[in-house]
């Protein structure tokens, strides 16, 4: 079968959109199975009833900052259905739009192609969080814009949205670094940025109880870090060496994933060097989606949404390389069976955990690779995209 012009012009769009509605009509029939928004409706109750928002000795729950809760208030107060209902379209929008972004910002003749495709590719491994309404699908649309807007400069949009990534989940402050590091006139919005998130919830109740909210926060991100010992079975690098007998030490982990993450600086500051400003935010974000999902201690299955859509679009502009034939149909394949493993209860058991991080980290390593050799005079010509 040939990848051609007429069949994912706009098929795989609204495969995308009809999904997202299917979804939708999910969350509708029935709000609470297969979704975790639950635990944000719960986490805003205890908020206003003045109760603690942090299980800290188990480090599960509500995981994000007391900000979160006070936002999703609005949400709460309209019900299960509607306020779900819009939950699930403002993540979805956001990664949707940034998504949309980075194609306009690529150019060329066939930006509706490499937006279809790349959404295509990317639907099954993003389909779960869609429908769980997670809070990494609004992180990611969030960081994705916070690199674009970095990128050019836009002190403004970086500061909004740094904000959202945060107030989504304290993860981002990995995507606020590296902002950081690439624009470092912009350190003063970020930092605004995080301590209007800080500030927020004092507004909506007594300092003696935020204060004690952030005590625990606090602890609760201290002990998510560094405490294998909890329920939580994490999926990043070390799954696969716990799934087959060989479980890593927790010293050896963090070393391996501060290495990684100055290795990700590094390949993004090379990135923002040696690309065509055209190219280097998705190259950018790719690496630090990267970075974030499979070396997060704290990282489970879902959260691997977060590099399927830029990995799908890197994957539909190498589409453009006509000498790419076997790498990218292999690429292009694995990433669309890499969300499939969980459509059979026998297959999630096997693949559950272990699976993800090796086909993303081969998926993510290639396209990284290949958009290395993509510098400033190698970029592809707008336009030029080889369907064959």
């Amino acid at each position: 079968m040939r990848v051609t012009k007429p069949v994912f012009d706009r098929l795989g769009f609204w495969l995308w959109v009809g999904s997202f509605l299917i979804v939708l009509g999910l969350a509708l029939w029935s709000p609470n199975p297969r979704s975790v928004v639950h635990i944000y409706r719960h986490g805003s109750e205890s908020f206003l009833a003045g109760e603690p928002l942090y299980q800290v000795e188990v480090a599960m729950g509500y995981l994000y900052a007391p900000a979160f809760a006070v936002l999703y208030v609005p949400l709460l107060k309209l019900g299960p259905y509607l306020g779900n209902v819009l939950w699930h379209m403002l993540g979805f929008g956001v990664l949707t739009f940034a998504a949309m972004r980075q194609v306009r910002k690529v150019g060329g003749e066939e930006q509706t192609w490499l937006l279809s495709f790349g959404l295509f590719l990317a639907l099954p491994v993003s389909l779960a969080a869609l429908r769980n309404g997670q809070a990494t699908i609004l992180l990611t649309g969030a960081c994705w814009f916070l690199t674009l807007s970095a990128l050019e400069g836009r002190r403004a949009e970086c500061f909004f949205w740094a904000m959202l990534a945060i107030i989504a989940k304290p993860t981002a402050i990995i995507m606020l670094l590296l902002a950081g590091a690439l624009r470092p006139r912009l350190i003063p919005a970020l930092v605004l940025a995080v301590l209007v998130v800080l500030v927020i919830p004092y507004g909506f109740a007594p300092t003696d109880y935020i204060n004690a909210q952030y005590h625990d926060f606090f602890r609760l991100l201290t002990s998510m870090a560094v405490d294998p010992t909890g329920p939580f079975v994490p999926a990043d690098f070390t799954a696969p060496f716990t799934r087959f007998g060989m479980p890593i030490p927790e010293s050896v982990a963090t070393i391996v994933r501060v290495v990684a993450g100055l290795l990700t600086l590094w390949l993004v500051l090379q990135f923002d060097r040696r690309l065509d400003s055209n190219l280097s935010g998705l190259a950018i974000f790719l690496a630090a989606a990267f970075y974030m999902c499979v070396f997060n201690p704290r990282v489970e299955q879902n959260t691997y949404a977060m590099v399927a859509v830029p990995a799908g679009l890197s994957i539909a502009l190498l589409w453009r390389e006509k000498r790419a034939g076997a790498i990218r149909w292999f690429l292009a394949t694995l990433l669309f069976v890499t969300g499939l493993t969980s459509v059979d209860l026998r297959l999630h058991d096997f693949f559950h955990l272990w699976f993800r991080p090796l086909s993303v980290s081969i998926i993510a390593c290639v396209l990284i690779g290949w958009l290395w050799t993509q510098d400033r005079q190698k970029a592809p010509a707008a336009g030029a995209v080889a369907h064959g």
